[in-house]
């Protein structure tokens, strides 16, 4: 019930309706994320007659939260982990739709693939008979996040609770070392009896029938091994990544305006004007900002952030959310930006403000983009990556940390300005990472090993016409779907 999870969802729908156009999919969520993707299944440029949709009914103030909230995206970050919880009670109404499905149809369905917080799925394909399969994002950050949750490496054992500077991660090679500072504030004060770790722990306990990830295989190869350690002889399957076609071609500025149909949001920005402005733009002059779909940063680095993007000089395309202080609904306020910022920015080309959404893939796939500016989560990380856009890392929960870590150590092209919200980022820190970035020979390097990486996604999910040659994840798609069509699962 998040929108980055959704979006992947739909994705993977499409994905095998493409592969198995046979096959009977049937997309279940609750009633306002069922009308959000009916949005987008609407809008889209390819018919999916194969693709049904199912609501789950839902009331959200019956577990204490503001009326209509069922997805993150709609509320503060001290109320996610409650509406993770009050997913949970969604288990009878999908034990009923199931026995609907299965009387109705007069057979069992092939599998039930599950977003990993839905552990309680894993009971009730166990007594109709059919495979439970999870669908998670990137390996080596997923795979760290439950690591850390699961063993709080950074604890000390002797029962004092005092963290240790820098530890090893377990299940990851000896090289995977962290430094407490890299953790999110809610992990570091993370114990055993805190309500995080206990509802991981559970997840973490269901033997699932296989894993899918949306990642590569040729740049996610740490995070896959320990995966598929932890479930052998249970596949893992990497399947991304889950991005439109057009992104994949390696064709920048052959952009056809698409994102509408992925979000079924509205964006404060009409794509073609986004478009027209970056086509003024120098190539890979541009700085991209946006901290996805439930994250925000607080109102002073709000600020600073500004003034930093104004000291550099750099053109930048921003999507402007309320701080972390305001309701996420909340109408713009003048005072969380400089005195004239917009009006100055404006008038000098220098940069555009979004308010709420933006069309994020036509941005990173146009020519003119140089850097983005992320939250580093999953989605964004590979959108961001397919172009060869280096990143400036600012993780603000769950896993993006981890993926943080692995682009800066690992692939060499990201740099980390902060980590959440935790103390004020400086307008100064600020200029200096943008400069860095959009013009410097580290930039330029850091942006030679994100094209290095465009070209291992693109190669990743390539098919020839005769359908002899297949990259990675197509190989992985195929064998997937091979599996769950020709095996039944053991109850």
């Amino acid at each position: 019930m998040a929108q980055g999870h959704i979006t992947r969802f739909l994705a993977l729908a499409r994905f095998i309706s493409q592969r198995k156009p046979n096959i009977k999919i049937t997309f279940v969520s609750t009633p306002l994320n069922i009308k959000r993707i009916q949005s987008a299944l609407a809008s889209g440029t390819t018919t999916h007659s194969n693709i049904c949709l199912a609501e789950l009914p839902f009331s959200s103030v019956e577990h204490g939260l503001p009326p209509n909230c069922e997805n993150t995206d709609s509320l503060p970050p001290h109320l996610i982990l409650t509406l993770l919880l009050a997913s949970q009670t969604l288990k009878p109404s999908f034990d009923n739709l199931m026995t609907e499905i299965i009387t109705a149809e007069n057979r069992v369905p092939n599998c039930i693939i599950a977003d990993t917080i839905f552990s309680w799925v894993h009971d009730i394909a166990k007594r109709v008979g059919t495979f439970h399969f999870a669908f998670t994002c990137g390996a080596y950050g997923s795979a760290m996040y439950g690591a850390i949750c699961s063993n709080l490496p950074h604890r000390k054992d002797d029962g004092s609770n005092d963290l240790i500077e820098e530890f090893h991660v377990p299940n990851f090679p000896d090289t995977c070392r962290m430094h407490i500072s890299q953790l999110s504030v809610h992990l570091r004060a993370a114990t055993k009896e805190s309500p995080l770790v206990k509802f991981v722990h559970k997840l973490m306990s269901v033997k699932l029938d296989g894993l899918l990830c949306n990642t590569i295989e040729e740049i996610d190869a740490v995070g896959l091994k320990v995966y598929r350690s932890s479930m052998e002889p249970r596949p893992v399957w990497a399947i991304g990544p889950l991005l439109p076609s057009y992104l994949l071609q390696g064709n920048k500025n052959n952009v056809s305006v698409v994102s509408h149909s992925r979000t079924g949001k509205e964006f404060g920005i009409s794509p073609e004007s986004c478009i027209e402005w970056l086509n003024h733009q120098k190539p890979a002059s541009v700085l991209y900002i946006s901290f996805g779909s439930e994250s925000a940063i607080s109102s002073k680095n709000m600020m600073e952030l500004a003034l930093g993007l104004e000291k550099s000089g750099k053109s930048f395309i921003w999507v402007l959310r309320p701080p972390s202080e305001f309701d996420a609904k909340s109408e713009f306020r003048s005072e969380w930006l400089p005195e004239g910022f917009v009006e100055r920015m404006n008038e000098s080309n220098k940069g555009l403000v979004i308010k709420k959404w933006a069309p994020q893939l036509e941005i990173l796939s146009h020519n003119s983009t140089g850097g983005f500016l992320s939250h580093c989560g999953w989605n964004s990380v590979l959108e961001s990556l397919s172009q060869g856009v280096p990143i400036i890392g600012w993780p603000m929960g769950a896993e993006q940390v981890f993926n943080a870590k692995m682009m800066e150590e690992e692939m060499g092209v990201s740099v980390q300005l902060a980590n959440g919200n935790e103390g004020v980022v400086a307008s100064e820190d600020v200029k200096r990472v943008v400069e860095q970035v959009i013009d410097s020979s580290k930039g330029d390097e850091m942006r030679k090993n994100a094209m290095a990486i465009a070209g291992k996604i693109s190669a990743a999910m390539r098919e020839d016409e005769d359908g002899h040659q297949k990259g990675s994840s197509v190989r992985s798609i195929d064998d997937f779907l091979a599996t769950v069509t020709s095996q039944k699962a053991v109850v």
